[in-house]
């Protein structure tokens, strides 16, 4: 299992893997999570899809995605501006040119490898390593998301602890929070599990 990451101009030779993403996102979203999203034939898809992102992705060698996160640009558009609006206009959130906004993350917790003895999955470590190394390699400091406690604790577990911005709230069935996350090798050797293959030496059609 390795992380990639798929830019906006490689989507169209990368579309059985990107295809592949939008299940699991309808999978773990809708069938585990119960979500409130958009399903159609199987597959998760929402606007912000078309605005062009980075995904990151943990492939393994069967071409299987069991891991997934989106990256924009946190000037817009994102979801945080729609899920999240009166941070902006408060003043709580600022997002200027080193800021990019992760969304959509979500992991296939139930593969019997990758545990090691430890409480999160390889597949988890290896997306928050993944996502902390594309952001310093693209001259990002700070990652802002959404999302909701369950995930806020296992962010602080992996020792990459959130900064609140703002008070919870509900968004659909789920109490929804938002928060900054810092980029840095700092962050990275505490994440990345042992057997953690850079993100730059892996190509999407390897």
């Amino acid at each position: 299992m390795r992380a990639i990451a798929i830019s906006a101009a490689e989507h169209r030779g990368a579309a059985d893997l990107i295809d592949s993403m939008h299940q699991l996102r309808a999978r773990i979203f809708r069938d585990r999570l119960e979500w409130d999203v958009d399903v159609r034939q199987g597959r998760e898809v929402d606007e912000f899809d078309s605005c062009r992102p980075t995904y990151i992705l943990a492939v393994t060698a069967a071409r299987q995605v069991v891991g997934c996160a989106r990256l924009l640009p946190a000037t817009g558009p994102t979801m945080m501006s729609v899920l999240f609006p009166d941070l902006e206009r408060t003043g709580l959130l600022s997002p200027h040119a080193a800021m990019v906004e992760s969304s959509r993350f979500c992991v296939d917790t139930s593969l019997e490898a990758g545990r090691a003895g430890g409480s999160l999955h390889d597949v988890t470590l290896t997306m928050f390593a993944a996502i902390i190394e594309w952001s310093m390699e693209q001259g990002y400091t700070e990652i802002v998301t959404g999302t909701d406690g369950r995930f806020e604790r296992i962010l602080k577990r992996a020792g990459w602890p959130m900064t609140r911005i703002g008070d919870p709230r509900p968004i659909g069935n789920t109490m929804a929070v938002a928060g900054l996350l810092p980029t840095g090798q700092e962050w990275l050797e505490r994440v990345r599990p042992p057997n953690y293959v850079s993100l730059l030496q892996s190509k999407v059609a390897a």
